[in-house]
């Protein structure tokens, strides 16, 4: 009877599981980066993964102590979904100690889709917020 018991159990579980994965492929995938502290010496950065709930961005930003996000010095296309190795080729010079927010940005009120409009402060391929905050990882640049 136990056995009986615990094959429902694994089966019901299994069931959960599929529905979860299944809405995260509807488009219900939260967005979020994960990157750690890494060499720049070859001018890139690149964030283990990321996730965005549409096509979009990761935008390199110079920060600071007070982690407000700076100028931009580098970005990457995302694609809808789970985004693997995400490289950004630097457009400064970054040096080592310096602070580096990585931050999903949209594809949303620029004039061109896939060419990345954003300065600072602008509308065309923003920031997205999830429960009104950025979506970023800040690392330090080795």
């Amino acid at each position: 009877m136990t056995k009986l018991m615990a094959s429902a159990f694994v089966s019901a579980t299994l069931l959960a599981g599929a529905s979860l994965v299944q809405a995260d492929m509807h488009g219900d995938m939260h967005p979020q980066v994960w990157a750690d502290d890494q060499s720049v010496a070859g001018g890139t950065v690149t964030a283990e993964k990321v996730t965005a709930d549409s096509n979009g961005w990761l935008v390199v930003h110079r920060t600071d102590e007070g982690m407000k996000p700076g100028p931009v010095v580098g970005h990457a296309p995302l694609k809808e979904g789970e985004n693997m190795d995400v490289t950004a080729l630097l457009t400064e010079d970054v040096s080592a100690g310096d602070h580096l927010m990585l931050m999903v940005h949209s594809e949303e009120g620029g004039m061109e889709t896939g060419v990345f409009e954003y300065t600072l402060g602008a509308k065309e391929d923003g920031p997205i917020k999830m429960d009104g905050k950025l979506v970023t990882e800040t690392i330090t640049a080795q």
